[in-house]
């Protein structure tokens, strides 16, 4: 193996670690906030208003249906305002994470709804205010399934990645299609594919380590 594919690798791996961990992060910053509106607004829940987290649950499904390939064509216009191009790794972060937002904002959802009601009708009782409930109840008691959700986030937005490499977004994706693809280089191919599997089991380790050890504190 050559000291340029070696080279390579290191950078690609690097650009697509970088757009995992800001689209992940703007995934939990944008997806969370959504989640507990959506519980929230709920019948019977802090504030409710049925209504309301119909519409922002349709909207939110609307977002998930769209494949993402079209996702990142269609925000191109979008792409190019903020980060002033629609190429790069900085590129792909916004596609990925208005991808992975409304993802995890269902995924986030569940692990909120499943929380105990009696115990925010304990503190409700004792007079906490929403943002006590929400803040002291609903988050630390679904954190490790808010934690194994991220953790599936991650994964997707991995291999969504990868697919940003096909309009040139950077990365391992990229990587694969222009040198190992295009030149016809099968040895690019499966160092990209090995790269990918210790990528994600890497993910799936630590997050499933950090769930369970937060379960059992």
């Amino acid at each position: 193996m050559s000291r340029l594919i070696i080279d390579l690798i290191a950078r690609a791996t690097w650009e697509t670690t970088i757009m995992v961990a800001c689209s992940g992060l703007l995934a939990v910053l944008g997806g969370l906030p959504l989640a507990l509106l959506m519980v929230a607004m709920r019948r019977g829940g802090l504030m409710p208003c049925p209504p309301a987290a119909r519409l922002l649950g349709l909207v939110v499904d609307i977002l998930r249906a769209i494949p993402f390939i079209i996702l990142l064509v269609i925000l191109i216009p979008v792409t190019r305002m903020i980060v002033g191009t629609s190429l790069g790794t900085a590129a792909a972060i916004v596609p990925l994470s208005l991808a992975a937002i409304p993802y995890f904002a269902r995924i986030a959802e569940v692990s909120l709804r499943a929380v105990d009601p009696n115990l925010v009708d304990a503190v409700r009782t004792m007079g906490g205010t929403r943002w006590m409930i929400v803040r002291h109840v609903l988050i630390p008691e679904a954190l490790p399934g808010l934690v194994a959700g991220l953790t599936v986030t991650l994964i997707t937005l991995t291999g969504a990645s990868a697919m940003a490499g096909a309009v040139g977004a950077g990365g391992l994706g990229d990587l694969a299609i222009r040198y190992g693809y295009q030149r016809f280089n099968t040895q690019v191919m499966s160092l990209v594919v090995v790269v990918l599997i210790v990528f994600v089991a890497i993910i799936q380790a630590a997050g499933n380590a950090l769930s369970n050890h937060l379960r059992h504190d």
